[in-house]
């Protein structure tokens, strides 16, 4: 099979595509073959050598992903060859035309939803389930801004909170984005290139502030939020590409918290509360992935600059 592998850290250029021997299942594994892979931003990190848990060289990136199963191994007895599937984790890397995975990180793909759309599910809603539900401890009724609404974990902030009745304001840099998120449910939509966004996000809470806030580009945005929060407000950091200033005096009059958010801190019983979550509403149909852009595999580097580009709009996803 063809599969994307990193010989060495580096810029987008050192992914290759290459032969490899296909995939066996031990007990307890699924071989998927892969019809669509999701592109998250933490794999360009990795791929750089910028982050804090880099594999062992050679590796095949990628957790995300959608297909068929292709083979099961012993002692599992959920599923068979032909089942469609998506994927929350894999043990041989997504990028690639077969993975391989454990039984438990391979889940049924509703009828209606795509393979391209069941590749966009596992990052960017584990992401933004636990920001919203597992660290901010939102509730129906409070006040919700999505900063940087239009991305994977954007989009599926918006739809998280609008399903659980929460008030919700999207934020976008481009026309085109703006009315995506107005297509997900936002009840509000404005644009944060302009100087008075968040003049206006206030006016609309009645000056009460927000409750929560779900911060991609805290680096950027950390300090602003921290100003239109609600007392007892939380930003939670979904994403930062670098240092920033705050003045802590903004938390202190409100006794807001800043809360850090990484899906691999979850606990056990969390992940299985997540996944539980968003087989649930693709199901029901509350949550529907949007894909913004489709690569063959062997564009992956032309993919890894597109995701870090600003004005993002729905999930890149690659086509083996």
């Amino acid at each position: 099979m063809r599969a994307i592998r990193i010989h060495e850290f580096g810029p987008p250029e050192v992914m290759k595509l290459e032969e490899v021997p296909d995939p066996q299942p031990g007990p307890r594994q699924v071989v998927v073959r892969v019809c669509a892979v999701g592109v998250n931003p933490v794999e360009t990190y990795i791929r750089s050598g910028a982050y804090s848990r880099l594999p062992p060289l050679p590796y095949t990136p990628g957790s995300d992903a959608a297909g068929l199963v292709e083979a099961v191994g012993g002692e599992v007895e959920n599923m068979k060859a032909g089942d469609r599937v998506f994927l929350t984790g894999t043990i041989s890397g997504a990028y690639a035309g077969k993975a391989l995975c454990q039984a438990e990180q391979v889940h049924p793909l509703p009828k209606g939803i795509s393979f391209s759309q069941g590749a966009a599910v596992n990052t960017p809603y584990s992401a933004a389930y636990r920001a919203l539900f597992h660290r901010a401890r939102a509730l129906p009724g409070d006040w919700v801004m999505v900063h940087g609404a239009t991305g994977g974990v954007g989009i599926a902030a918006v739809q998280l909170a609008k399903a659980a009745g929460m008030k919700v304001i999207g934020t976008g840099g481009t026309e085109k984005g703006r009315n995506l998120i107005a297509e997900q449910g936002a009840h509000l939509v404005l644009d944060h290139r302009t100087p008075d966004y968040l003049e206006k996000a206030l006016k609309w809470t009645q000056g009460r502030g927000m409750d929560v806030i779900v911060e991609v580009l805290a680096n950027v945005n950390l300090g602003k939020d921290l100003m239109v929060l609600a007392p007892g407000g939380r930003v939670v950091v979904v994403g930062s590409r670098g240092p920033v200033e705050i003045n802590p005096r903004e938390a202190m009059i409100r006794e807001a918290a800043i809360l850090g958010m990484l899906v691999a801190n979850a606990s056990e019983r969390e992940i299985r509360s997540i996944h539980s979550a968003l087989a649930a509403g693709l199901e029901n149909g509350t949550l529907r992935p949007v894909v913004g852009q489709e690569f063959p595999l062997g564009e992956a580097a032309q993919a890894h600059r597109k995701v870090l580009e600003p004005g993002a709009f729905g999930k890149i996803v690659l086509i083996p």
